[in-house]
């Protein structure tokens, strides 16, 4: 029998996500009020437009444009509006009231997390994001909590959904980034403004809170290095393909050891990657997302399923909901964050990885050999070397593509802006990291 009082709750925002969790509330509010001990009352939907249609639709009376009175009476708000503002004012002014916050808001968690985790604590609520990255898949209570007493050593990330969708397309059925972009749009996976997405924005945002959560260190997202996936071509997605790998747009979270002052830090990063097709992130299809994460003493993980979607990520925001919930019956503070390791946070160039480099040098003899002494020079060890020869003019040229061992980002950016300005060298058309492949 529930003998504890009924916890209201506040939602704000009721786009593609929001109109999904109001329904589910008063679909199987009984269900959950069995799983908590309390009954869940959703007191209001705080919306710009009181008559816009919504799918599924939301009863009028629920409706309000007044989101700091409805605020002010909740003990559970679930932010869904996004964006920056009025959104985090809209929780400072929850949490300093007292209420539970839960919010699938990356960008203002990528931003103004520390400042709203902060208040969260001082006054004893607790804020949940489980829906913020990846949707419906499980990955920011393992980190939290499950994985807390592990040493995390590496993410690797599939967390853009519009871009892995793009990629994917170009790998399987060919064409180019521009038609896999107009059918991504065509079938609702990228937005009408895909700047978000195809410049890595997005990804970013997650890679911030995904290596803060691991890495028990505040990642801000200024300091996430980001390369979007624009300049990727067909012809590079063909030339992957043929040796043994997969393009995909990664969040690359890791702890380094800087190879030049030996100092221990956290990299954090979002770029095109070569993944072998060994490797289980080159079988995630589609607008799927997927993390893979290796511990010190779990070994790898793998989390994996839809990184969007309204049902779907509401599956995640219900359950923060009933986590929230179950303090309330339960009772005591909220768990603070734990972002008390402070390692510093490396740049790029600190990142020792393999690579390939795609070249159009000059078809004639000799020239391989200059290639090997620029790479030799600034510590580039040569793994593999794929040669496509020209024609038969004079003025021929030839197409490199050229593995290399393990090697500093630093000593890497060396040899390439060596490698362009060497006579025999006409292009340097591609420069892509490997990941997943040690």
């Amino acid at each position: 029998m529930i003998e504890y009082r009924n916890l209201r709750i506040a939602l704000l925002g009721a786009g593609a996500v929001g109109a999904q969790v109001a329904a589910l509330l008063l679909e199987h509010g009984d269900e959950l009020a069995g799983r908590v001990g309390a009954g869940l009352e959703l007191v209001g939907v705080a919306v710009r437009d009181l008559d816009a249609p919504r799918d599924p639709a939301i009863p009028k009376q629920l409706l309000t444009t007044d989101a700091r009175s409805l605020i002010l009476g909740a003990d559970i708000v679930i932010e869904l509006m996004g964006g920056i503002e009025p959104a985090r004012e809209y929780l400072m002014l929850a949490l300093n009231s007292g209420a539970d916050v839960i919010t699938a808001n990356k960008a203002l968690l990528a931003t103004h997390g520390p400042e709203l985790f902060e208040v969260a604590e001082q006054v004893g609520a607790q804020l949940y994001y489980e829906a913020a990255v990846g949707g419906a898949i499980p990955i920011i209570r393992p980190l939290r909590d499950s994985l807390a007493g592990d040493r995390v050593h590496r993410i690797l990330g599939i967390v853009n959904g519009t871009t892995n969708y793009i990629l994917d397309r170009m790998d399987v059925e060919g064409g180019t980034l521009d038609e896999a972009l107009a059918a991504a749009t065509e079938l609702g996976y990228a937005e009408a403004d895909p700047t978000a997405d195809i410049e890595g924005i997005d990804a970013a945002q997650k890679a911030a809170i995904l290596a803060s959560l691991a890495f028990h260190t505040t990642v801000p997202l200024e300091l996430v290095h980001r390369e979007g996936i624009s300049r990727v071509t067909h012809a590079q997605v063909v030339s992957a393909r043929k040796a043994g790998f997969v393009v995909k747009l990664l969040a690359v979270c890791e702890r380094i050891i800087d190879p030049e002052t030996g100092i221990e830090g956290v990299s954090a990063r979002v770029h095109p990657a070569l993944v072998p097709v060994t490797h289980p992130l080159a079988a995630v299809h589609g607008a799927n997302n997927a993390v893979f994460l290796e511990a010190e003493a779990a070994g790898s993980l793998m989390f994996y399923g839809a990184g969007a979607g309204g049902i779907q990520t509401a599956s995640a925001v219900l359950g923060d909901v009933v986590s929230a919930a179950r303090r309330h019956v339960i009772g005591g503070p909220g768990v603070a964050e734990s972002t008390n390791a402070n390692l510093p946070i490396l740049p790029i160039s600190s990142v020792v990885t393999r690579y390939q480099i795609t070249l159009e040098v000059a078809d004639r003899p000799g020239v391989l050999a200059q290639i090997a002494t620029l790479f030799s020079e600034h510590g580039v060890s040569v793994e593999a070397v794929e040669q496509t020869p020209g024609s038969e003019r004079a003025d021929a040229t030839a197409t490199l593509v050229i593995g290399t061992h393990r090697a500093a980002e630093g000593a890497l950016a060396d040899t390439v802006a060596a490698l362009g300005a060497s006579e025999v060298v006409t292009a340097v058309t591609s420069v892509l990291r490997v990941e997943g492949a040690d």
